[in-house]
């Protein structure tokens, strides 16, 4: 590897030759969090709401569903395949999130892993027939929960990051 080569977000430092460990437990503390306010929300969902829709203002309101399928309903009564996809999603979502060197995307893959994460143990563990609760309602959108707002910013906090990282551009080598 020569050293004008940019480097990417998973890259290792380029002084030490190794990752810098003391910040990869970021990705996992804001997915623990996500993953607590997830399922507390849910949990909460299920004791106060109904099927029947109520409305909190503007487009905002509320109302308890199960969703057997993935994002935006597709793939509904898929869950066997559905949940296989999600472990190996949150795996390889895992490594990526502790490789990766750049602060934001620490977080965003925070976000998306505690997101995964939440939803997926809402298959193994709520048993609503391998359902995901939903329960946020806005007009013309579907109902969504806490794990895919989080998943949803931390797409977007990643993407961003990736567009507008300031890292120095190579210079090229003078000597050839």
């Amino acid at each position: 590897m020569c050293d004008s080569e940019p480097e990417s977000f998973l890259s290792e430092s380029p002084t030490t030759g190794h990752r810098p460990l003391r910040r990869a437990w970021i990705p996992f503390a804001v997915a623990a969090g996500v993953i607590v306010i997830d399922q507390v929300t849910k949990s909460l969902a299920q004791h106060h709401l109904s099927i029947y829709p109520h409305h909190v203002f503007g487009p905002f309101g509320f109302q308890l569903t199960y969703n057997t399928g993935s994002s935006f309903s597709l793939f509904s009564g898929s869950t066997t395949l559905l949940t296989i996809l999600d472990v190996i999603f949150v795996l390889v979502l895992g490594v990526v999130a502790f490789r990766t060197t750049s602060p934001a995307i620490r977080v965003g893959m925070g976000l998306i892993l505690g997101g995964a994460l939440g939803n997926l143990i809402d298959r193994f563990i709520a048993h609503h027939n391998g359902g995901v609760v939903d329960f946020v309602t806005l007009t013309h959108w579907p109902t969504f929960n806490g794990a895919d707002s989080a998943i949803t910013i931390g797409v977007i906090v990643v993407i961003v990051s990736l567009l507008f990282d300031r890292r120095p551009s190579p210079t090229p080598d003078s000597s050839q």
